[in-house]
């Protein structure tokens, strides 16, 4: 059972306040009015600090702690005018939704498309998305996935510099805008998913450290030390987050949650935090007869994450599959640096296509030590896959984009091997269409000193990859800027023909068996001849597909015996509608055959 915690307003016009603070002797809410005004508050044995007082909506507070100084909440609900100032009141009960129909999508059905709210469209809000809605239906999207949203410093930012998480980032049109945007999303049968950040708070802003023990010097992370999971007064800091994760689901309608980097998480106890989370969404859902759905991000290739519980797991439903990226990244552009030193082979994708992890305690000359477990045991809908993410293009210096790295029929190539995977694919804005504006890393912090320090970490971060140019400014206002999409390109030229091969893929994907069914028992891939040439069959009771793709620059002349079957072509990467280089391949395939397979190719067959 959790306790609640921020300032809860109720129908009544009442509001509950409760602060975490165990160490502290006096606790006063500071009333921001025309008549200011401080009340004392009373603390419980676990040191949870109250009191409960009539009170209007929107009215302003801060804590005051001994009588000194005061603070914003560290759950507040909205910071209106930044991360320094004070919180504010917000009646939850007031929004209208219109979703009362909606009970969410099964987990793998989902085709997730990744955006970032500031550089989305040009206006960079909540309600602007609405508008593109349509478009993304349309492409065959039924899940957005928002990066962060929890108030960080500045107006742009990627959002896992947040020091609020149950606050909605001001810039982006706050509370309202968000739920305006979920509740559109939903009456267009699209999940949303929000990106959360429980590894970290953002250096600026961040003032829980004043109010309770919510870090810990066990364990140091990249953000300096972690936060207390484990340790003593650990139950305020799992309640905080387990209490903000509900908070989400419950009063903002959000359908999954993507938690960031759990490997940042550190908790040695009986029931690791991600358990005891797990158990609390699992009682939401009862309680509101929904499903909810988790996803990590993890790079330790560990199928404990996302084993259930009574097999000794966290239970959470998902994980991204970093591995199926770096194996397809490299063979498409032949990058070798930092931690793509340990992809690169064909033979690592059919691995990836077949188990999921390419590392499952193999030697990682990267690591310089031996990395991850089997995930071939557990359901391909438990993975995410993607060809480009925040991530793995954010954190290049450069921010570029596959559309910059490869050819066309690269990109046509990369798309094939995700949409047709027996993962959940994802797909990063923009992508559809081969959008070729850069996606940087940038922060609008109001600290002089701490933008010096993000700039020269930036710089810090990219020595292993020997990079000779410098990385642009994350500060200055075109970094950002640069960064927005094109949406009058789609409709264009190169453009339009890849994002109508997106749609086509997405459609063949719902609509023939083999491919809807994501089970790994009838799934079978290959390296033909020790080539970069790959098959992958699928199948399901009657229907079965085949698909053969060249990632290699050369075209390759191999001894193809396909499974038995009527096979017939259904797609071509090849043909002039997808500004190929035309056909060359047959309309049927029969036994034992020599063909010629053209450079960057994805062909399909269906039985």
């Amino acid at each position: 059972m959790t306790t609640k915690i921020g300032a809860n307003y109720h129908k009544d016009g009442w509001s509950e306040f409760i602060l975490w603070g165990p160490h502290l002797s006096q606790v006063d809410l500071k009333m921001v009015t025309s008549n200011e005004r401080i009340i004392a508050m009373e603390c419980d044995d676990r040191g949870y600090w109250r009191t409960h007082l009539k009170i209007e909506p929107d009215t302003l507070y801060f804590y005051q702690i001994n009588q000194e100084k005061s603070f914003p909440d560290p759950a507040s609900h909205y910071q209106p005018y930044g991360v320094h100032k004070a919180s504010q009141v917000i009646d939850h009960h007031h929004f209208q939704w219109q979703d009362r129909d909606w009970c969410n999508l099964p987990l793998d059905e989902l085709i997730i498309y990744e955006l970032h709210v500031g550089t989305f469209t040009k206006k960079g809000t909540f309600t602007a998305i609405i508008d593109r809605l349509s478009q993304l239906k349309d492409l065959g999207i039924n899940a957005i996935e928002l990066m962060p949203v929890a108030q960080f410093p500045g107006d742009r930012n990627w959002g896992y510099d947040g020091v609020y998480p149950f606050a909605v980032q001001q810039s982006y049109g706050g509370v309202n805008g968000l739920k305006e945007l979920v509740n559109a999303c939903h009456q267009q049968g699209i999940a949303v998913i929000l990106d959360v950040v429980y590894n970290h708070f953002g250096p600026e802003g961040n003032y829980t450290g004043n109010f309770a023990p919510y870090f810990s010097d066990k364990y140091q992370t990249p953000w300096g030390n972690a936060l207390n999971f484990d340790g003593a007064y650990s139950y305020g800091v799992r309640n905080f987050f387990i209490e903000n994760a509900l908070y989400w689901l419950r009063d903002y309608h959000i359908d999954g949650l993507r938690l960031d980097a759990i490997h940042g998480i550190y908790d040695f106890g009986a029931k690791h935090f991600l358990w005891e989370l797990k158990e609390e969404v699992n009682q939401l859902s009862k309680e509101v007869n929904r499903s909810f759905y988790l996803i990590a991000e993890s790079d330790l290739n560990d199928v404990r994450i996302i084993r259930p519980h009574h097999l000794g797991g966290y239970g959470m439903d998902a994980q991204w599959s970093d591995d199926f990226h770096h194996c397809l990244h490299t063979i498409l552009t032949g990058e070798n640096k930092g931690y793509y030193q340990d992809f690169g082979k064909s033979e690592q994708l059919v691995k990836a296509y077949r188990e999921s992890f390419v590392y499952s305690w193999n030697y990682s000359p990267h690591r310089q030590r031996y990395h991850g477990n089997f995930g071939g045991d557990r359901p391909p809908s438990q993975f995410v896959v993607y060809s480009q993410n925040h991530d793995q293009i954010g954190n290049r210096m450069l921010g570029e984009r596959l559309s910059t790295l490869v050819s066309f029929d690269a990109l046509k190539l990369a798309a094939g091997s995700i949409i047709i995977s027996p993962y959940i694919p994802m797909i990063f804005m923009g992508e559809e269409y081969g959008e070729e504006a850069p996606f940087l890393y940038f922060i609008s912090h109001n600290d002089p000193d701490l933008v010096e320090a993000v700039r020269q970490g930036r710089k810090a971060e990219f020595k292993s990859f020997n990079w000779e140019t410098e990385p642009p400014d994350p500060y200055d206002i075109e970094t950002f800027n640069q960064c927005q999409l094109n949406w009058d390109k789609w409709t264009q030229g190169k453009y339009q023909v890849l994002r109508n091969f997106y749609i086509k893929l997405i459609k063949m994907r719902r609509q023939i068996p083999a491919l809807k069914d994501l089970t790994r028992e009838n799934l079978e891939a290959k390296n033909w001849e020790n080539t970069n040439v790959i098959s992958v069959h699928r199948w399901n009771k009657n229907s079965q597909v085949f698909c053969i793709m060249n990632f290699d620059s050369e075209e390759i002349e191999i001894n193809l015996n396909p499974p038995e079957g009527n096979w017939t072509k259904k797609l071509d990467s090849n043909e002039h509608q997808w500004l190929g280089k035309g056909v060359n391949l047959s309309q049927t395939l029969s036994k034992e055959q020599r063909l010629k397979i053209p450079e960057y190719s994805f062909i399909i067959y269906e039985d």
